[in-house]
């Protein structure tokens, strides 16, 4: 993993800011998959039952190191500015 600083100073575009302020960085991170999703359950049902795996298994890995998505929040607001370098 790439060291990237806890804090940096960048634009806010929130209408209170509207100026550089020092913001929190975190690594962005994919949220929990619902099990209602529809492809979820539609999978779901496929795979119950007899008949082993339904859906072909990707196999065929090429990437060797991922880039980080950072995310960057000033503390007391809501909005979140994620970055994908």
């Amino acid at each position: 993993m790439v060291n990237v600083p806890k804090t940096k100073k960048t634009y806010c575009k929130n209408k209170e800011c509207k100026k550089h302020t020092l913001h929190k960085v975190t690594q962005y991170k994919k949220g929990k998959d619902s099990l209602a999703a529809q492809g979820k359950r539609r999978y779901d049902r496929k795979q119950s039952g007899y008949g082993g795996q339904t859906k072909p298994v990707f196999h065929k890995k090429a990437k060797t190191t991922k880039e980080n998505c950072v995310e960057v929040a000033m503390p007391g607001m809501q909005t979140r500015v994620s970055a994908c370098n």
